[in-house]
């Protein structure tokens, strides 16, 4: 049976650890991030989590539910970032496209946490804030309900799976991602044009480009289609 986790105020250290810290959750998530960004998820335990706080491995169990608990804690946090500081003008396509943006450059700062935490539901209330946001400026620009969820599952999708794209080569080594950039020159610009005519008119548009996220250019089109969508939807209405 799984270990009750501790109320916050039941649960807050009142000693400060070896280094001269209180814990607390946020102390935790950020120490943990801090690692993983360091290190990898390999680097991340209970017991090299307690060294760099200073505490006893076994206190990080009154803040979570265990190590899986702490990385849905890790991708709250980083949903957290992205919504501080986002206002909404009721503008919606611009909303929900600064807000995608938001979420994926969040987690892009942290892509080692980034593929540990973008396929997770956390049910946490900030990851539930960003779902009210999305959902409520779509319905508010007047998407039937259907179709509002339709489009939040592929935009909140489509975000965090370019997330986790985005944030492969940083799992790799330095060399073998340079390696993979540099494939375009060395590889596919050599490629003959009677065999390959479309990849040898192109390859200096694709060496120039494939490095790059294609995220904005996917949110783009998505947001474009929603567009197109609400304004054939106002038409059949008018």
């Amino acid at each position: 049976m799984a270990k009750d986790v501790v109320p916050e105020d039941a649960r807050r250290r009142r000693r400060p650890t070896r280094q001269g810290t209180v814990l607390s959750e946020r102390l935790i998530v950020e120490t943990a991030l801090r690692m993983v960004r360091e290190h990898g998820s390999a680097g991340l335990s209970a017991r090299r989590l307690g060294a760099a706080l200073g505490a006893d491995p076994s206190t990080l169990y009154r803040y979570f539910d265990g190590m899986d608990g702490l990385t849905l804690a890790m991708g709250e946090e980083l949903i957290g970032r992205a919504l501080a500081g986002w206002l909404p003008t009721g503008r919606w396509r611009d909303d929900l496209r600064s807000l995608g943006l938001r979420i994926h450059g969040a987690y892009l700062a942290h892509p080692q946490a980034a593929l540990l935490t973008a396929s997770r539901v956390t049910g946490r209330p900030r990851e539930i804030a960003a779902d009210e946001a999305i959902l409520g400026s779509l319905r508010g620009a007047g998407f039937p309900d259907g179709d509002a969820v339709r489009i939040y599952h592929a935009y909140i999708d489509q975000c965090l799976a370019f997330a986790a794209l985005d944030a492969g080569p940083f799992a790799l080594t330095a060399k073998a991602r340079e390696a993979d950039e540099e494939r375009w020159d060395s590889t596919y610009a050599r490629l003959p044009a009677d065999e390959y005519p479309n990849i040898a008119a192109t390859v200096g548009l694709l060496a120039a480009r494939m490095p790059h996220s294609a995220y904005p250019v996917a949110l783009d089109m998505l947001l474009d289609s929603a567009e197109r969508e609400l304004s054939d939807l106002t038409d059949l209405t008018a």
